[in-house]
């Protein structure tokens, strides 16, 4: 890997949270892939596409089918095996193990750059995406989907099941993976790493967690801020908190699955 400034999050994501997103790649393209067209609507057959933190690759992979070419960077090496292994018949797609922050691209080598969640994490944001603005061509195009804050979205209500047990998995809104749920600073960031005409536009669409409470409950459990807050109480405490996380789910079940209304900011602009 070339350089690495991010490494708690290195750490992360070559450990216990890339191998579980790695070995559940379909279940997390259910939870985030009904937003994929908000980002695809955007490329352009000429274009050649940059995949922020790219992770499994479902979403290079079907840049690539309209695009020129599609490149995907992410930290995550059990990933990142993951999307090479699913794109191999794919010609115009690469993917690379880098730190956006410092990752040396090729100065304009790239006309648009997309992340579906890939971009909440950096330790310096605005060095990222001043990266990011160079890597890309003159005029060049930046989309991205982040997370809303968790007051008053389903996600938040299920977490809220666990308030009595452990503290909110994703942190405080405003931080974590929820780092750019105030639009007022992600267009400060943005605008301070040289990026013009930024608009976030709030989008939904339906997210499956499961076949049913039971399956769902247990990939929820798993995923890393839960299985890690879950690991730090004792065990008559998670057993409980894990109960309150079903009866939470048990509203969102339905004949296809359990399925919760998901909300997260279209964050779009252009280079200078």
């Amino acid at each position: 890997m070339t350089g690495i400034v991010n490494t708690a999050q290195a750490e992360a994501w070559n450990g216990y949270e890339g191998e579980h997103w790695a070995a559940h790649a379909d279940r997390y393209d259910a939870v985030n892939g009904g937003l994929n067209d908000c980002l695809l609507d955007r490329v352009g057959p000429d274009d050649r596409v940059l995949d922020i933190g790219c992770g499994n690759g479902q979403l290079t992979r079907l840049a690539a089918a309209r695009a020129r070419s599609a490149a995907g960077i992410d930290l995550s090496g059990p990933m990142l095996a993951t999307a090479r292994a699913r794109a191999a018949d794919v010609p115009n797609v690469t993917f690379e193990q880098g730190d956006v922050q410092v990752h040396p691209f090729a100065e304009g080598g790239f006309d648009l750059a997309i992340s579906r969640f890939g971009v909440m994490f950096f330790a310096d944001p605005v060095a990222a995406f001043a990266n990011v603005r160079r890597a890309l061509s003159p005029g060049g195009r930046l989309a991205f989907l982040c997370m809303t804050a968790l007051a008053g979205t389903d996600l938040g209500r299920v977490f809220g099941a666990l308030a009595a047990y452990f503290p909110q998995p994703t942190g405080p809104d405003g931080s974590g993976p929820t780092s750019f749920a105030d639009p007022d600073r992600t267009r400060a960031v943005l605008t301070e790493a040289g990026f013009e005409d930024v608009v976030c536009t709030r989008v939904e669409a339906d997210q499956v967690w499961g076949r049913d409470v039971p399956d769902a409950a247990r990939f929820i459990a798993g995923w890393g801020p839960v299985r890690h807050h879950l690991a730090m109480v004792d065990s008559a405490t998670a057993a409980r908190a894990t109960e309150a996380l079903a009866a939470a789910l048990e509203p969102f079940a339905g004949p296809d699955g359990v399925r919760l209304r998901g909300t997260a900011w279209l964050v779009t602009g252009r280079r200078s």
